[in-house]
């Protein structure tokens, strides 16, 4: 198992940027294919973006958020970043991370997931 645990959330003005992380720990192995989601209240949990296993060579993004959020990961520090710039109020929203041996993409079916960190966007 892996247990993960989301940091990097804030406060900021529309056109702004934060970077959000996610420490993994337990099994930490490169295996796994890990995720970022955000939920808004009152609507559903929406894949972000996605990195493939090992060297996260393969990535996926939502098309809403592609050219302005880059997803990472560092295996040697077992921690998942996503870099987000360019921040609308709409993208106000919880964020988590998710991981799991079986790459779902922007799928909600990870086996693992954080407690999210509140990213809050303001106009």
């Amino acid at each position: 198992q892996v247990q993960l645990v989301e940091s990097g959330g804030g406060s900021v003005q529309s056109g702004g940027s934060l970077r959000l992380s996610c420490a993994a720990s337990g099994d930490t192995s490169s295996r796994y294919y890990m995720a970022w989601f955000r939920q808004a209240p009152g609507k559903e949990r929406e894949g972000v973006a996605s990195i493939d296993s090992g060297d996260g060579g393969l990535t996926a993004s939502a098309d809403s958020v592609k050219d302005r959020f880059t997803i990472s990961r560092d295996n040697d520090k077992n921690t998942l970043y996503l870099q987000m710039s360019n921040l609308e109020p709409e993208e106000t929203a919880m964020y988590y991370c998710a991981a799991g041996t079986i790459n779902w993409w922007l799928l909600p079916k990870y086996s693992y997931w954080g407690q999210g960190t509140q990213v809050t966007v303001s106009s």
